[in-house]
């Protein structure tokens, strides 16, 4: 499926939406709440977690295991769960750094594997479906050092929406973690638009293929720009939704 860039019928639906803000405690709880499920939910869903998004909201609401699913599916939704809560404490902060990164990691992975939870991979890794190869570990860091460097330059150059699209890009690039770098990615572009007042981003599993192939074309043709095309697809879609629910909270 060929995907446009939206960043212009994005703009018009935050011009909309912030004609509500500032958002009283109560619709900003419930947007936080709502978006826990649906974000853990596909984010884990594009990586094949087998779990249903009622089944999610189960697990992380009512704090209920699910019988059927492996013991590592339901880890992965509580340590998305916790990640998610950290984004939203970050969104005052002026600049992502290191730490953070890692952080969001360790909690999303911590029970999953806690002997690398929160650092950086000391193997060399494949990326399935594609061609690229990511750097040799010891050049990870470093690399995540320069990414972050660059963060204030190319937020003034991109349209907030292509900056996150270029930091998610750029993130799964490095592929700095031996597991969990999607998902990492995800949640940290997401931090990206909400600290720009966009809604957050759901990719939902129907699309998980241009998902992939929008990032292979980026990765083996250079062709960034449609990934940029992707991304602003799924804001926009994804802005819809929002303008929706604070409608309905806040009419």
């Amino acid at each position: 499926m060929r995907y446009e860039n939206r960043c212009s019928d994005v703009d018009k639906l935050k011009a909309e939406l912030d004609l509500y803000r500032p958002f009283d405690s109560n619709t900003l709880k419930q947007l936080k709440e709502y978006y826990r499920i649906s974000l853990t939910y596909t984010s884990n869903a594009i990586e094949g977690n087998t779990l249903t998004e009622s089944e999610t909201k189960v697990i992380i609401e009512d704090g209920l295991t699910v019988g059927g699913h492996p013991i590592r599916e339901i880890q992965e939704a509580i340590g998305h769960s916790k990640a998610y809560d950290l984004i939203y404490s970050l969104i005052q902060n002026k600049d992502l750094t290191e730490a953070n990164i890692l952080e969001l990691h360790r909690l999303f992975y911590e029970q999953i594997n806690p002997e690398n939870a929160g650092k950086y991979r000391d193997k060399k890794v494949i990326i399935t479906g594609t061609t690229y190869e990511p750097p040799a570990p010891d050049k990870v860091q470093g690399l995540i050092q320069n990414l972050l460097e660059q963060l204030p330059r190319k937020e003034k150059e991109l349209h907030p929406v292509e900056f996150a699209a270029w930091f998610h890009l750029h993130f799964v690039n490095i592929h700095p973690f031996i597991d969990g770098n999607g998902r990492t990615a995800r949640l940290l572009t997401n931090l990206i638009l909400l600290k720009a007042g966009y809604a957050v981003i759901i990719i939902p599993p129907v699309v998980r293929a241009d998902y992939i192939e929008a990032l292979k074309a980026a990765q083996t043709n250079y062709n960034e720009q449609a990934f940029f095309n992707f991304i602003s697809e799924m804001v926009l879609e994804s802005m819809k939704d929002y303008l929706r629910i604070v409608k309905h909270l806040m009419k």
